[in-house]
């Protein structure tokens, strides 16, 4: 064994006693293990392209509701965007209502809110990987679409009411009573909309209890993250040209959702690690842990596709190095 080999092993024995930190390791390689990056990546891809399609029916029914009081407008439409800080004044200045024949706005808006329907279909599937859930007992297309109506519902109350909690709980400004105040009150409503968000996108057969944990943990990072937001990405923006601010929205915005999505997978990887008590991990092998190999057998049987399928798992002792003697021969 080198020294190198030797000092991972020292710390990977070390992390394995310690039950907080084989937890957290526990949750990496879990997140690792279900290919978190590449769901985290889909996830923002989608929201990225939902998001403005979307924006654009929240303005557009605005317009209607609110007539011709451009101030109102612009005042709710700025309390909805706190969600993207900093963002928010370049989406609002980007923005303009749908007008048109009735017809073809119907038409246009169908089209928008379709395109939001990405979101909950990938959420859907990540929260299926978290799992290990089976094909075989994944929710149907029509399940999904259902589930998705029910998300973007909720999704939107829940932005209306966490930014006019979130636009006076930044750490910008002195920290008065109402400032606490109103971020707590954004905790809970965070927490209870990860909730919400965890319980419908994930199957039936996962017990609401077991969501409890990562959803509460999810609901205060990020409203952690919102608090802080203006000192992730203000530095992008500040002092921009025109051409050059444009991108820097572009790309803050690609940031914060990418952030906002491994915030939630991994909130949802804290979830299955402690419901199967999938620690501690190793972080070297041989030899596997009892959490490694739950892992990985939960990982082969989430390829069943078929009812009559069905997927065994083994594990076989490592070999032992042979030792080889060398035969001495006479003086």
């Amino acid at each position: 064994m080198n020294p190198l080999e030797r000092a991972v092993r020292h710390v990977d024995k070390y992390q394995q006693r310690h039950t907080p930190l084989a937890f957290v390791v526990a949750v990496v390689r879990k997140f690792g293990d279900d290919g978190g990056g590449t769901l985290a990546t889909s996830l923002t891809y989608s929201a990225f392209v939902a998001v403005f399609p979307l924006l654009l029916l929240f303005v557009t029914i605005l317009g209607f509701v609110l007539g011709s009081n451009q101030d109102a407008e612009d005042a709710v439409l700025r309390s909805a965007l706190v969600e993207f800080p900093i963002l928010g004044d370049q989406l609002v200045s980007s923005l303009r209502p749908l007008r048109g024949s009735g017809v073809a706005l119907a038409v246009g808006l169908a089209g928008l809110a379709w395109g939001g329907f990405g979101v909950t279909q990938t959420a859907q599937h990540a929260m299926a990987e978290v799992w290990n859930v089976p094909g075989v007992h994944r929710p149907s297309f029509v399940a999904r679409m259902a589930r998705g109506v029910i998300v973007l519902g909720i999704g939107g109350l829940g932005l209306v009411a966490t930014s006019a909690l979130a636009s006076v709980s930044t750490f910008t400004g002195e920290l008065t009573p109402a400032r606490l105040a109103a971020g707590a009150a954004a905790a809970v409503l965070n927490v209870l909309l990860f909730v919400a968000a965890f319980r419908i996108t994930t199957v039936r057969t996962i017990a609401t209890r077991q969501l409890l944990a990562g959803a509460a943990l999810g609901g205060v990072a990020w409203t952690l993250l919102q608090a802080l937001g203006g000192y992730l990405v203000s530095h992008q923006l500040r002092n921009a040209s025109e051409v050059y601010g444009f991108f820097a929205t572009v790309l803050g915005l690609l940031s914060w959702i990418f952030l906002g999505a491994r915030v939630t997978l991994y909130a949802a990887e804290a979830n299955v690690v402690l419901a199967r008590r999938l620690w501690p991990r190793s972080l070297v092998q041989p030899p596997l842990t009892r959490a490694d190999k739950r892992a990985l057998a939960d990982i082969a049987r989430q390829e069943e596709r078929r009812p009559e399928e069905s997927v065994d798992v083994s594990f076989e002792a490592p070999e032992e190095p042979a030792v080889h003697a060398e035969a001495q021969g006479p003086d």
